[in-house]
C-alpha cells in the first residue's frame, strides 16, 4: 500500500520550468465526490451539466436524477461499501448512475460496453456485485453472463435505460444529428430480458423519487473500482477512494478548465480519463461537456463549432480521423482552447499540422487506470511534441533502474516510478500483486513508496517525460489496454485451438494492433482459415481485443520450464516491420 506520508516534495528539474498560473500541490477538498455534484447543482441549477444531441440535463436534474438512482438502489438493499457495476455508453444517464452510486455510499464499477457475455461475468464475480446498470441493448449480455455463474454468484437486480430516454422530444436538429446508423443504435428499445435477476427500467426507478438514507461517505472510503491487467491472469480492480480521484478532478485547473468551459465528452467514460475529464472534473468545475457516445468526426466537428467547445481531451487517433476528413479544411476549431490527450503517441506530424493548420498545440499527458488519469502532462503553454510532459499537481516521479532501483542520469532509460496524491490504494482482492507493485527507493527514508508503472522512459535536462518502451506485456491500440493473456485465454475456447500467444504488430492507423501466433489441433490442420479465428473472436471478445492478424505455426517456442518465450516472437515480429 502506498505510504501517506505528508512529506514536502523534493525540488525536481521540472520545478524550475513550472507554470507561475499555478500551484505545485492543489488543496483537495475533504469531502466525497458526491459533495461536488450538490455544490454544482446549487451554484448553477439551470446551467447545462450535459447536452445530448441538443437536448440540455441541467445540473439540478442532474441532481435529481442522482438522488432518486441512490433512493433506488438502497431499496434493492445496495449498502456502505456494496459494488455496483456500470456498463453502458457515454450518456447522461451514465454520470446519473455514477453519481447515485455514490450517493448511496457504494463504489462504482465501470466496464467496458464492448465486452462479451464470457468477459462480463467477471465483472459480476470479482468484485461480487449484486446490482448492474447497463443500457438496453447490453442488457442480454448482463443476462447470459449471469445465467452462466453459479446461483450464488448472480445478481439480484438490474437496472436498464435506454438511450432514447435522453434524447430530445422531436427530431434530432440537423447539426447535431448523427449518421444513420448511430442514430438508429440509439432508438433501439429492445424488451428486458425475462428470468434471471428483478429487472426494472430506469424512468420506473426515476419515477419512484425514492429518497436515499444520509449521505456518510468520508474521503478515505472506496469510490470507484476500474478493472486493468497485468502480464497473468484476468483484469484486477484499482482500489480508487474519493480522496484519490478528487485530486486529479480538482487538476482541472490545469487546463483552465471552470465554470465557463464547454468539454467535448468523446473519450469513453468507463475510461479512467473519460471518467476523470468528463465526469468527475467536469461537474467539480460546474462545466458544460457535450456528450458523444461513438466516434463520428464530421458530427464532432459540427459540435465544436455549434457548441463553441473549448476542452477536448481525446486521443490521438481521433485527430488523425478528423485530419482524414475530405471536409477537414472547413472545420471551425476557433473555440478551442486546450486539446489534450494520452493513451499512445501523437505523431509529430499530426502534431505539426495542429500547430500550422489550426493554431493548435496538441498537449499530451500521463497515466494509468492506477493513477486515475494523469499523473504527467504538458503545460498548454511550453508543451513539447512526444512527450509525456512534466510530473502534475503533488506529484514526484522518477526513472529508476529496474533492478536496483536506482535513479537513472537524465537522458538514459529506465522505469518510470510515481508517487502522488492520485495513486490508487492496491489491487482488489490481490495482496501480493499490490506488494509489487511499489515500492521504497534507496536513500529515501520519508516512508515513501512509489509505484512501479511498468513504462520505460527518459527524462531530458528539463525534467519532462518522454515514453521509449514498455516492460508490461501490454498492447496499446489507439489507448484502448490489451492485455494478451487475457485475449489467449480466451482463444483456447476455440475448438481448433491447440496453442495461442498474443504479440502486438505495427499499426499505421492504430499504432499496435493484435496479432496471434497460433498452433491448430491436428484435426485442424489444412480446415481452418485465418478468417475462422478471427471471425469467432468477433463473436467472443471486444472488438478492439479480436486478432486483425493471425499466423499459424507448428509450434510455439518455449523456455526450459516450459513457458511460452512470447518476448521472442515479439522480437521476430519487430524484425519483419524493421526490414518492410
Amino acid at each position: 500500500m502506498p505510504s501517506e506520508s505528508s512529506t514536502a516534495l523534493p525540488p525536481r528539474p521540472h520545478h524550475r520550468i513550472w507554470p507561475r498560473r499555478l500551484p505545485r500541490a492543489v488543496v483537495a477538498p475533504e469531502t466525497s465526490l458526491w459533495f461536488n455534484l450538490e455544490v454544482s447543482a446549487r451554484r448553477y441549477p439551470d446551467k447545462p451539466a450535459y447536452l445530448f444531441f441538443g437536448r440540455p440535463l441541467t445540473y439540478r436534474e442532474l441532481h435529481a436524477q442522482a438522488e432518486a438512482i441512490a433512493g433506488w438502489l438502497q431499496s434493492r438493499g445496495v449498502k456502505k461499501g456494496d459494488r455496483v457495476s456500470l456498463f453502458m455508453q457515454n450518456c447522461p444517464q451514465y454520470v446519473a448512475a455514477l453519481y447515485g452510486i455514490l450517493r448511496a455510499d457504494a463504489v462504482v464499477v465501470p466496464v467496458n460496453p464492448m465486452n462479451r457475455a464470457e468477459e462480463f461475468g467477471h465483472y459480476i464475480v470479482d468484485p461480487g456485485a449484486r446490482v448492474v446498470v447497463c443500457s438496453a441493448d447490453l442488457a442480454g449480455i448482463v443476462a447470459q453472463a449471469n445465467a452462466a455463474l453459479p446461483e450464488a454468484q448472480r445478481l439480484s437486480d438490474v437496472l436498464v435505460t435506454r438511450y432514447l430516454d435522453a434524447l430530445p422530444a422531436g427530431p434530432i436538429a440537423a447539426d447535431e444529428a448523427p449518421n444513420a446508423a448511430t442514430e438508429q443504435w440509439l432508438r433501439t428499445d429492445p424488451p428486458l430480458p425475462e428470468g434471471g435477476p428483478a429487472w426494472t427500467r430506469w424512468t420506473d426507478a426515476l419515477a419512484q423519487r425514492l429518497v436515499p438514507g444520509p449521505h456518510t461517505a468520508v474521503p478515505d472510503d472506496m469510490a470507484l473500482l476500474p478493472y486493468t491487467s497485468g502480464t497473468t491472469g484476468l483484469p484486477k480492480g484499482c482500489i480508487h477512494t474519493h480522496r484519490t480521484l478528487m485530486h486529479n478532478a480538482v487538476g482541472g485547473q490545469w487546463g483552465h478548465t471552470g465554470p465557463e468551459s464547454v468539454g467535448l465528452g468523446v473519450v469513453p467514460m468507463f475510461h479512467i480519463t473519460g471518467m476523470i475529464y468528463s465526469v468527475l472534473g467536469a461537474v467539480y468545475a460546474g462545466a458544460t461537456t457535450v456528450i458523444l457516445p461513438r466516434w463520428d468526426r464530421e458530427l464532432a466537428a459540427r459540435l465544436i463549432a455549434g457548441h463553441g467547445v473549448t476542452h477536448w481531451t481525446c486521443i490521438p487517433t481521433m485527430i488523425i480521423d478528423l485530419f482524414g476528413s475530405p471536409n477537414y479544411k472547413s472545420f471551425d476549431l476557433s473555440s478551442l482552447r486546450n486539446l489534450s490527450g494520452g493513451g499512445a503517441a501523437m505523431p509529430q506530424a499530426v502534431a505539426q499540422r495542429l500547430i500550422d493548420e489550426f493554431g493548435l498545440t496538441f498537449a499530451e499527458g500521463y497515466g494509468l487506470t492506477e493513477t486515475a488519469a494523469p499523473s504527467h502532462a504538458n503545460p498548454p503553454e511550453r508543451a513539447k511534441l512526444q512527450c509525456l510532459g512534466i510530473p502534475i499537481f503533488g506529484v514526484d516521479s522518477r526513472v529508476v533502474d529496474p533492478l536496483t532501483l536506482e535513479e537513472m542520469p537524465v537522458g538514459e532509460v529506465g522505469e518510470i516510478v510515481t508517487f502522488g496524491p492520485m495513486v490508487f490504494k492496491g489491487y482488489w482482492r490481490h495482496p501480493d500483486a499490490t506488494k509489487a507493485a511499489f515500492v521504497a527507493l534507496p536513500g529515501d527514508d520519508s516512508g515513501r513508496l512509489f509505484f512501479r508503472t511498468g513504462d520505460l522512459g527518459r527524462i531530458d535536462e528539463e525534467g519532462y517525460f518522454f515514453l521509449t518502451d514498455r516492460l508490461k506485456r501490454m498492447i496499446n491500440a489507439s489507448g484502448f489496454k490489451i492485455w494478451p493473456a487475457e485475449v489467449e485465454m480466451l482463444l483456447y475456447k476455440h475448438p481448433a485451438v491447440q496453442e495461442a500467444c498474443i504479440i502486438s504488430a505495427r499499426d499505421e492507423y492504430r499504432g499496435e494492433t493484435v496479432k496471434a501466433v497460433v498452433v491448430l489441433r491436428a484435426e485442424a490442420k489444412g480446415k481452418t482459415r485465418a478468417e475462422d479465428i478471427i471471425g469467432w473472436s468477433r463473436e467472443h471478445m471486444a472488438a478492439y481485443k479480436v486478432p486483425k492478424l493471425v499466423e499459424f505455426v507448428d509450434s510455439l517456442p518455449k523456455s526450459g520450464a516450459g513457458k511460452v518465450m512470447w518476448r521472442l516472437l515479439q522480437d521476430r515480429e519487430a524484425d519483419k516491420t524493421a526490414k518492410a
